[in-house]
Order: C-alpha cells, then structure tokens, then sequence
C-alpha cells in the first residue's frame, strides 16, 4: 500500500485493498433491533465477518456499540481492524451453535486474542507508537489523534514496550 513504518493506516483503505466490503449494521438489521441488544448485553456484537457464496467477503460492524455514541468511528476502526485482521491471519470461519432454541456464534479465544494483537499493531505500528511515547503523547490524545478507541490506544501503549523504552530514553538524556 506504500505505507512507511511510521505511516498512519487508514483501516478502510486496508479493507479495499484487501477486497472486503465494510458495512454497518443498520444497513442490514433494522437500528431499534441492533439498540435493543446492546441494551440487553452491552458488547454483544461488535463486528463480524462474512465470507459471501458468490466470493464476497464481508465486514458488517455494529454502529451503536458504543454507549455514548461519543467514540464511535474510532471504536469502529477497531472493531474493522479485528476483523480484517481475522483474515489476514487466515482464521476459521466461527461455528454456528444451537443451545435451547438459541443461535450462537462460538469463538476461538486464542483467534480473538491474535486478531486483537494485529488490530493494535496495524492502526497503531510500534514505529508510530514510539514517535508519540518519545513526544510524551497520552493515551487519549493518540486516540483521538489516530481515530481508535482509547482502550486500544493504552492496549499497545502498555504492551509494545515503547512507554518503557522511551521513559529510559527520558533517563538517559538527563544524566
């Protein structure tokens, strides 16, 4: 895509370039019923991904999973994220389950947990995260600035190594 290490990647571009369609929910389910399940299980549905019979594949994200409805678009370039991230990793299409009449969608955990870890290093590269960690940019601001979610945010944050690596940076030039 001609990105550099440091480059900001918009999502939506990834996803037309990787030839997957991203649509939000409401276009497919009516919004009082999408409304209605976040009320009932906060969280519930997110995202998911839907590889088509005629060779399309899918991306639909939940456009009211955020309470407030403040975060939104950046807890939607999350959520893509995860699920382009599900196929970059070539993941198993998750299985469909009845259990008393009910449908469920199961989960691999460890696929969660790897697609989540991709999500993080695609919109947030540590070349990128470590630019802000060294100018000393908080969580929130790198969200804001970078349109994610500010759990996503302080996710790569703590767990790329770069607050770490530029707090002894920080040390060392001041002795």
């Amino acid at each position: 895509m001609g990105l550099r290490p440091h480059d900001l990647l918009d999502i939506r571009q990834l996803a037309k370039h990787l030839n997957v369609e991203v649509i939000p929910a409401d276009e497919l389910v009516d919004r009082a019923r999408l409304e209605e399940l976040e009320r009932l299980q906060p969280g519930a549905f997110s995202a998911a991904t839907f590889h088509l019979p005629d060779g399309r594949t899918v991306a639909v994200y939940n456009p009211y999973n955020d309470p407030e409805h403040t975060n939104s678009d950046r807890r939607t370039n999350s959520d893509i994220g995860h699920e382009l991230a599900h196929i970059l990793l070539d993941h198993d299409v998750r299985e469909i389950q009845q259990l008393a009449g009910h449908t469920f969608i199961t989960c691999n955990p460890e696929q969660e947990e790897e697609a989540t870890w991709l999500a993080g290093c695609l919109l947030l590269p540590r070349p990128l995260l470590l630019r802000e960690a060294y100018a000393g940019t908080s969580a929130e601001a790198i969200a804001a600035k970078y349109q994610v979610s500010q759990h996503m945010a302080r996710f790569r944050l703590n767990t790329s190594g770069v607050l770490l690596q530029a707090r002894r940076a920080r040390r060392n030039w001041n002795q």
